[in-house]
């Protein structure tokens, strides 16, 4: 795939004032009913300008419906929401042509081309004929659909189908866009290909939210908001909902015999201990690399060798499903729950191998 180039940006940069005054969309305890059905409960969410925000959470949590509020598709039934600092529902001509959406359902004109599916909804914007030439070219060339110019929409493949509604949101080069599971049906290669499109344009200037249920896919942006069941679970950077998930950061300790849980969880900057087995542990430190020397010694002080000592970085699927159950009020443990857990074997290091640092630990390494 190609590179899609911004047209250079005609929105001042927001200065002074509170953060939500700054921000390029604000939800304030916004909710949605349908019926009887609570489809987003008193939902918060400010999102800065220039930023890349992914909206994640189970099927049915709520995030299409809060897309739906900010593109004004739907009016909250309670709080109040803010696009460009207009009600969505009623925003200006020149307003409206800074905004692009991509909505679930692909919508697309079947009879017409790749090409004029493009051209169409660029003039939509009151985009002039040698503009939109010149962006349907990189757009074709960004999506790899230059070959699949001339094809009617009809005969595309889903994915092709999805690029293009992806092309048409774009075609315009908003400043703001919304994009709802754009990559829903992609083949892995072009969804990266997408993904590092969305981030280049946000180092452009552009902000973008995106929902997904790709959980993975939002280590990718600069903060993640978890929605379940219609309520803002979390939201903060990917590194942040880590360690709330977590309560810190996790070092995984291998020894030569056994040691005392309880000793090791008495330690400064500790704050939770696991015995996986009698000889490997997982620990919660608030900082895992100046934990590090205290761990050892203390091993090391009961007569036990310590063979390696590692920092682990759970999988964005351990920290989803943590922050989930932890908000339907399930039990879970500090350093496990119903997240995959580690390795259960039992290592076979000799007594006599010098312990391992990997990780941030790395930065102090013991022998």
């Amino acid at each position: 795939m190609g590179q899609l180039r911004p047209m250079r940006s005609s929105q001042p940069s927001a200065s002074g004032g509170s953060q939500d005054a700054e921000a390029v969309a604000v939800l304030s305890a916004a909710g949605r009913r349908f019926g009887s059905l609570v489809a987003l409960d008193d939902f918060s969410l400010s999102v800065a300008p220039g930023s890349l925000v992914g909206i994640i959470g189970p099927s049915g949590a709520g995030k299409t419906t809060t897309v739906r509020l900010l593109t004004g598709g739907l009016r909250p039934t309670s709080g109040a929401v803010r696009v460009l600092g207009e009600d969505p529902t009623r925003l200006r001509a020149n307003t409206r042509e800074q905004i692009g959406f991509m909505p679930q359902n692909v919508s697309l004109y079947d009879d017409l081309t790749v090409a004029e599916n493009l051209d169409f909804a660029g003039s939509l914007f009151g985009m002039f004929l040698p503009r939109r030439r010149r962006r349907i070219k990189a757009v074709l060339a960004w999506l790899d659909l230059e070959d699949a110019r001339t094809r009617r929409a009809v005969h595309l493949s889903g994915g092709m189908r999805r690029r293009l509604q992806l092309g048409c949101a774009l075609i315009h080069d908003p400043q703001l866009v919304f994009l709802d599971e754009p990559t829903g049906g992609i083949d892995p290669i072009v969804r990266q290909a997408i993904w590092t499109e969305l981030r280049r344009l946000r180092d452009a200037g552009r902000t973008l939210i995106v929902t997904t249920q790709i959980v993975t896919e939002a280590e990718g942006c600069d903060t993640v908001a978890l929605v379940a069941e219609g309520r803002l679970v979390a939201h903060d950077t990917p590194e942040g909902l880590r360690r709330e998930a977590f309560g810190g950061e996790l070092l995984e300790v291998e020894t030569s015999g056994m040691v005392d849980a309880e000793r090791l969880g008495r330690l400064p900057g500790i704050e939770d201990v696991r015995q996986v087995t009698p000889r490997r542990l997982v620990l919660v430190a608030r900082d895992a690399a100046s934990a590090t020397p205290a761990v050892v010694s203390a091993v090391e002080m009961t007569g036990v060798s310590v063979t390696s000592i590692q920092t682990t970085r759970p999988s964005f699927d351990e920290v989803f499903v943590r922050l989930i159950h932890r908000a339907n009020g399930t039990p879970v443990d500090a350093t496990s729950g119903e997240a995959p857990r580690p390795d259960m074997r039992e290592p076979d290091a000799p007594a006599s191998t010098p312990p391992t640092v990997v990780g941030p630990g790395a930065a102090t390494v013991v022998t």
